[in-house]
């Protein structure tokens, strides 16, 4: 009611929880400072980010505005994926514009077949197709945008920018003549069929106005792609995550590694670099090229940059634990103390003055148990939770494009933790060109070891990397939440249990 009194002499559509009897994900058709029509979702998602059945009822309301003579159908976010849904009924009894208002969160490849789908209704419904979605983070989401428009023949008049906020004016012929094709026809039969929803109808009539209405030419906005729309969401998902919690800064740990300086880039490009703190915290095991690179990671972005030697305290624990350790050989355990250490002195400031702590880590190490359980891994934000570690480089190539920002030598050169001397990742994991392959074919496509093997990929590399993922469930669940740029992202993506002994082979897990 809020809202519809502002839309004196306007037509709105807005999306709203209803409380009608039940909890409903809705849209209402508001006009002239009135609720005129309310709309409750056909279909509830329960997949994937998607828990709708966990809260709402579906919807059996099937509202038509007519609107200065022309017919108007609202729907919301799923029900455009059904050909023979809401939609379909609504353009049997007449609708010329559907108007479907999305929560559609992004994930990098969604866009074109979205566009696809969605200029197919146009041309089987023989309707104009409003399609509407939100911009902006939220959690572990973000929303891209990308509003379209089109025509009743299934062609794209009208595209909105991708993942900034963006107002889109179209203006289209209500009067264009349609091919109904035998597929509309099928639709509506389908739609008669299969969906019992109660079709009402509103009219609503505007005083009409004198003279020439303005022409305006519809805006076809060039959709970003690659490694520049995962940039962008990137980055507009951690800027609104700071900003809608009231967040001002943030501190990251500056290593002089590949993952630290994009971390902080895209931390500078969303909150401004007199907004990010980056602070260098060197061991014995540190070499002097990483500390430059750290520092003129921060020059180039022009960041705040401290130091705090880790040293002091990385003796003090080693002196206190020598009675409990003595007699076993030095391992994981005691290189594990440095980054526990730094994320003590990271969340002491964060704690001391309100800033935010941004992990650092890849999609690559979590999915592989590579990290520290309250070290490295821990955070109050994972930028790059969900992009693995060849996509780090493809970012940071495109982030240089933009401007200077990180080192040559930081991207080429080998990766290493620095926890101990002559360290390197593959050490530990397969090279990142053979594990991220794997880890998407597993993760993110559902394929089996022996689908992994058939694709190209070495039998005990696919062994390995499998067992790594699946025994470092109890990791991922402590970590902090990350914005979600894959088809499928660890957390509500993919729900798996700690306690899992289950081999394919029937054999007993080890």
């Amino acid at each position: 009611d809020l809202i519809a009194r502002e839309t004196r002499g306007i037509s709105a559509v807005v999306g709203f929880v209803d409380e009608d009897g039940d909890i409903f994900n809705a849209a209402a058709f508001l006009h002239d400072g009135e609720v005129k029509a309310v709309y409750h979702k056909v279909f509830l998602p329960n997949y994937g980010v998607f828990d709708e059945k966990r809260y709402f009822q579906p919807g059996h309301r099937c509202p038509i505005v007519e609107l200065d003579g022309v017919r108007i159908g609202l729907s919301v976010c799923e029900d455009c994926w059904f050909p023979s849904g809401p939609m379909a009924s609504q353009a049997h009894h007449g609708a010329r514009l559907l108007i479907n208002i999305n929560g559609s969160p992004y994930h990098y490849g969604k866009r074109a077949p979205r566009e696809a789908m969605v200029g197919g209704r146009a041309a089987d419904y023989g309707a104009f197709v409003a399609w509407v979605n939100t911009v902006g983070g939220q959690d572990e989401l973000v929303f891209d945008g990308n509003s379209v428009v089109f025509d009743p023949h299934g062609k794209l008049i009208a595209h909105a920018e991708s993942l900034v906020p963006d107002l889109l004016v179209c203006d289209f012929d209500t009067a264009l003549p349609i091919h109904h094709s035998p597929e509309k026809l099928r639709y509506e039969a389908d739609a008669a069929q299969r969906l019992e929803l109660d079709v009402s109808e509103v009219s609503i009539t505007t005083m009409s106005k004198s003279g020439t209405k303005p022409q305006i030419k519809n805006r076809l906005a060039t959709p970003l792609e690659g490694a520049a729309e995962i940039y962008a969401a990137v980055v507009l998902a951690t800027g609104d995550y700071m900003r809608k919690q009231g967040f001002k800064k943030v501190v990251i740990g500056m290593s002089g590694g590949v993952d630290s300086a994009l971390t902080a880039a895209i931390a500078c490009d969303a909150l401004g670099p007199e907004n990010v703190i980056g602070v260098r915290m060197p061991s014995r095991h540190t070499s002097a090229e990483s500390l430059d690179d750290a520092g003129m990671t921060a020059e180039n972005l022009g960041m705040q940059l401290m130091d705090f030697s880790i040293e002091p305290p990385h003796e003090g624990f080693e002196k206190i634990l020598a009675p409990a350790f003595k007699g076993t050989k030095p391992g994981v355990a005691e290189e594990n103390i440095q980054p526990r250490i730094r994320s003590t002195i990271l969340h002491a400031l964060s704690n001391k003055f309100g800033y935010i702590v941004l992990s650092t880590g890849n999609k690559s190490e979590l999915a592989t148990g590579y990290g520290t359980l309250y070290g490295d891994i821990a955070g109050g934000y994972a930028v790059l939770k969900d992009i693995t570690k060849t996509t780090v480089y493809e970012l940071c190539r495109h982030r240089n494009t933009l401007g200077p920002a990180i080192p040559e030598r930081v991207i080429t050169k080998p990766p290493s933790a620095e926890l101990k001397p002559d360290q390197k990742d593959t050490d530990s994991l397969p090279p990142y060109d053979e594990l991220d392959p794997i880890l998407k074919g597993y993760i993110e496509e559902d394929l089996s070891p022996e689908e992994l093997v058939a694709v190209g990929n070495k039998p005990e590399t696919v062994a390995r990397v499998i067992q790594l993922v699946d025994r470092s469930e109890y990791k991922r669940r402590q970590a902090p939440p990350g914005v979600k740029i894959t088809p499928r992202a660890f957390g509500r993506d993919r729900r798996m249990p700690i306690v899992n002994r289950y081999n394919p082979n029937g054999a007993r897990a080890k």
